[in-house]
């Protein structure tokens, strides 16, 4: 069974779509992790991201994440609705397949003590990775968040971290930890009375009496009183059973509820037992539902043909850079079959090594370019979101823009190196590689220029925008001279298969 885990660390910035798109962006580099959500929220002034892999990348993207986060956010100026004790709020680690919880706490003390030795951030365990009992409630560690936290983190033994230096930085602390997959589940109020809020969410929360594995607290968010929750074992108290709770505390008052939220993902099970409960179709089965019958069959959907369809789709992203980091991959691809085609055969033993290196190189170029299939769409996201934030003043969002721009240009212009370098290699083993899949080696040359040239043209796009002209003629002279350099290769190369195919 494949080993995934998910990791869905909190960030207490949710106010600027520059900071907290950027920690995504290092995450997705990171090989063998899938960014799955991003959820910024500017009145809690938090982001929630999940991402799941194979634990020593989901380990190292948590590392690279936190590392950023300490960064660019500075606890002295944060404001927000949220508890929070540092840049890097919260790390938990959840099992998903392959993996058991003690394998989960393992990776959170290793990443705990590296974050505290590397970095110099005060790291502690919570959940079922709790070094102490009375460490085991995120609540009981985030006491009187950061503010408390730095007046007493040098003087209090009760604050001495797991990890890391008790001294107080800006960055504040970070908590690593291990639980159950949890719900992020808010219901918003007719009534702009956050004392009602918090008087429902007591009666709600298991501390006070309320429902098992359900955590509360009530908010204003824009101009509503708000019950936030976190539903820790939705399998035991399912989320339709807390909506009926707060629903009739909500009528003691005379309110209701106006509307629902999810922060982050939430599991298909969770859903389908509340329209069960809901429809009243107790004997309903989840194989019942059409979708979880084609998707429970890979065939009916096979990963390239759902990418074509999520490019067909009248979204902005995947488009044409995405596009061209998969032409980039493919052409990687054909030729490292060229390369295999080419090896261990007796008629080409004196280009074995060569052929070996072309190989390994086209497939360490096939992973960057697939990577950046993701990369370029979410470095247009990043874009797009600065331009909806009406949070941000007209200084604030300019800067952003200008920001999120730049790394949308460098994605494809990033693609484009990657392709030219393809293509060189195509060309190499167009040229001493196995003569029956030459052709083949040719179709990589043109596959890689279409990649070049797609990219090129994203970054020129991109580059008009930005407000650093100097940066931006740099950009456009560095993918001219990929692109001059890429078609004298795809000439050269139509002669080599002409000449080797005897047509």
């Amino acid at each position: 069974m494949q080993q995934l885990v998910e990791c869905v660390p909190n960030f207490s910035n949710g106010r600027n779509p520059a900071i907290y798109n950027q920690i995504a962006a290092t995450i997705r580099e990171v090989v063998g992790v899938k960014v799955l959500n991003v959820s910024a929220d500017s009145d809690h002034n938090r982001t929630v991201i999940t991402f799941v892999g194979a634990p020593d990348a989901v380990e190292e993207a948590a590392f690279r994440a936190i590392a950023l986060a300490a960064q660019l956010i500075n606890l002295d100026h944060h404001t927000g609705a949220h508890p929070r004790i540092g840049a890097t709020d919260v790390c938990p680690f959840i099992p998903i397949s392959g993996m058991t919880q003690t394998d989960c706490v393992q990776m959170a003390q290793r990443l705990g003590k590296r974050v505290g030795d590397e970095l110099g951030i005060t790291v502690y365990l919570y959940g079922a990775a709790a070094a102490q009992p009375n460490r085991e409630k995120l609540a009981a560690i985030r006491k009187g968040e950061y503010e408390l936290w730095k007046q007493e983190v040098a003087t209090n033994p009760e604050r001495k971290p797991d990890f890391g230096p008790a001294t107080a930085q800006p960055w504040g602390a970070t908590v690593i930890g291990v639980r159950p997959f949890l719900i992020a589940y808010n219901l918003y109020l007719n009534s702009d009375k956050v004392k009602i809020a918090e008087e429902i969410a007591r009666a709600v929360r298991y501390l006070s009496g309320g429902l098992r594995n359900v955590q509360a607290k009530g908010f204003l968010v824009d101009g509503q009183a708000q019950v936030s929750m976190n539903l820790t074992d939705f399998q035991k108290t399912p989320i339709h059973r807390v909506q009926e709770m707060v629903r009739r505390e909500a009528a003691r008052y005379g309110l209701t509820i106006t509307k629902a939220e999810l922060i982050g993902l939430t599991p298909q099970k969770a859903l389908f037992d509340a329209a069960k409960y809901y429809l009243q179709l107790d004997d309903m089965q989840d194989n019942q539902v059409l979708e979880t019958q084609l998707y429970a069959d890979p065939d009916k959907n096979p990963a390239p043909f759902a990418f074509l369809d999520a490019t067909a789709a009248a979204t902005a992203a995947p488009g044409g850079g995405s596009v061209a980091a998969l032409a980039g991959a493919l052409a990687a691809a054909l030729t490292q079959m060229v390369a295999g085609l080419t090896m261990g055969r007796r008629k080409y033993a004196e280009v074995e090594d060569e052929a070996q290196t072309i190989a390994q190189e086209a497939h360490a170029l096939r992973k960057q370019l697939t990577d950046a299939i993701e990369a370029d769409a979410a470095a247009y996201a990043a874009v797009l979101a600065v331009f909806r934030d009406k949070g941000l003043s007209a200084e604030e969002k300019a800067t952003a823009v200008e920001s999120t721009t730049i790394k949308a240009a460098e994605v494809p212009g990033e693609v484009a190196r990657l392709s030219l370098l393809v293509a060189r290699l195509a060309q190499q083993i167009a040229t001493n590689g196995n003569v029956n899949a030459v052709s083949d080696a040719a179709a990589a040359v043109f596959m890689a220029r279409a990649a070049v040239q797609s990219a090129a043209l994203n970054v020129k796009i991109n580059a008009v925008s930005l407000q650093n002209r100097a940066l931006a003629q740099t950009m456009v002279q560095n993918v001219e001279l990929l692109e001059k350099e890429v078609a004298q290769i795809a000439t050269a190369v139509a002669v080599t298969a002409a000449e080797r195919g005897g047509f």
